[in-house]
């Protein structure tokens, strides 16, 4: 893995940098010389902050205001949107130049600053040669209440926990990871590698991809100390439930959190009597996980054809928690106990194979573009069907199939692929690569990366 450099972050605890996909992306935007203003988005704790100040040693200055700790700078956004004025004030308040092209200006946690959310579109008119770049852990909920505040004018980007190929990297396994990638639904992994990806697997389902998890855990290799990171980020993420919305209990959102752990791989029912919860209440508790980016929607998709988000049934979803390790810390699962059980009874648990493989999907996308996850059944007497997730393939629609072990039935899939005349579908078990027929196996550690499998 390929050291960059030390940060530190907000609370002054030190760690080794380690590059991720998104720092491509904040580099093309960087020389872009049509770049709007950037907003990188994603959920509390994801290395938004990290990423940004990694690309800051890119630039000979940087200025860099955090809103919830700086009320002075807040106030330099009362007024009107006099950008040239604002600027000098920053320069001013931080003792930085802000300089076209040799200057990062950095808002972090701009939900905390509306105005200063509103005036980004502003830079882009009248500060284009600036390059300007902010984050914020609650920011879709300062959306809702802005509205349009400078569609056009401002470039989103959006980041995940660490991928399991990130993990790999973190650990020094690249090389790995880059055999496997070699191989081929006719050319399988070696056995005895394939294991090994498993086995590693195993840790990061665990672990989690987390950064401050991942970093402690590649520091000490000790999952006890990750597992204690992890329960200090589910205190500090409950600790923001106050923030969601005013009217809506924290007690609620914490039952809703519960219940989407509860039902990870099943239709999601919003009603909890046992926790209070109707359908009104529980809907809105789950919409404002969702504003926070902690768990994932996955909607049901009819696919009768492209896009996958034409056809929906807005009633069925299931919902996602962001993160395997956060999953099974909150389950009360205490994985370090059972991570010596072999592949196939650890990944059963909790279903964590399509927790994993769903995640893996969301974070293999487009930097640019806000995931979205499918999924199909078939209701019908007697006749009930479901495919984990659907993915388009360039033209045609691409079901995956999730298996924890090495067998299971695979009636849904054959049935989909008869219906919507799909050409090929895809199972993602703790199987090496293999096909049968117009089936294709990709090894379950692989998710993520199965766009370099198929030709498109």
């Amino acid at each position: 893995m390929k050291i960059i450099g030390c940060v530190f972050t907000q609370k002054g605890a030190f760690f080794v940098y380690h590059e991720r996909e998104i720092d491509a992306a904040l580099a093309a935007w960087k020389s872009d010389p049509d770049r709007k203003p950037l907003m990188l988005r994603g959920a509390r704790q994801t290395g938004k902050t990290s990423a940004v100040r990694h690309l800051a040693e890119s630039f000979r200055h940087f200025l860099a205001v955090d809103f919830e700790r700086d009320s002075t700078a807040k106030s330099f956004f009362a007024g009107d949107f006099d950008i040239p004025g604002i600027c000098e004030k920053l320069e001013m308040r931080f003792g930085v130049p802000l300089v076209n092209g040799e200057s990062l200006l950095f808002f972090d946690e701009i939900q905390a600053c509306p105005r200063a959310i509103e005036a980004l579109r502003y830079f882009y008119e009248e500060r284009p040669g600036l390059h300007v770049v902010a984050t914020g852990s609650l920011l879709d909920f300062a959306f809702r209440e802005i509205g349009d505040f400078g569609v056009g004018r401002i470039r989103n980007a959006f980041l995940h926990p660490f991928a399991f190929r990130d993990f790999l990297d973190v650990l020094g396994e690249r090389r790995l990871l880059e055999g496997a990638r070699r191989c081929g639904f006719d050319r399988p992994l070696d056995p005895a590698l394939h294991e090994r990806l498993l086995d590693h697997l195993k840790t990061f389902l665990v672990v989690g991809g987390m950064p401050a998890v991942v970093a402690k855990y590649a520091r000490t290799r000790s999952l006890l100390a990750a597992l204690r990171e992890q329960d200090d980020i589910l205190v500090s993420l409950k600790a923001d439930f106050g923030k969601y919305k005013k009217r809506v209990p924290p007690d609620r959102i914490r039952a809703s959190l519960a219940s989407v752990v509860r039902q990870t791989g099943g239709k999601f029912v919003f009603t909890d009597p046992a926790a209070g919860l109707d359908t009104r209440k529980g809907k809105e508790a789950v919409e404002l996980l969702e504003l926070a980016r902690l768990v994932v929607r996955v909607t049901a998709s009819r696919a009768g054809g492209l896009p996958l988000g034409g056809d929906v049934d807005p009633k069925c979803a299931k919902f996602l928690l962001l993160d395997t390790g956060l999953y099974l810390r909150e389950s009360g699962l205490a994985g370090s106990e059972w991570i010596a059980d072999p592949p196939e009874k650890f990944v059963n648990r909790g279903r964590l194979a399509e927790l994993f493989a769903g995640l893996e999907l969301a974070k293999s996308g487009d930097p640019w573009t806000e995931p979205q996850l499918f999924y199909w059944q078939r209701e019908a007497r007697g006749s009930n069907a479901e495919v984990d997730y659907l993915v388009q393939n360039g033209a045609s629609i691409l079901p995956v199939e999730v298996k924890s072990g090495t067998t299971g039935s695979m009636q849904s899939m054959h049935l989909f692929l008869r219906e919507k005349r799909a050409p090929v579908g895809l199972r993602v078990s703790q199987e090496n690569f293999a096909a049968y027929g117009d089936i294709r196996v990709l090894p379950l550690y692989l998710a993520g990366e199965w766009r370099r499998f198929f030709r498109t």
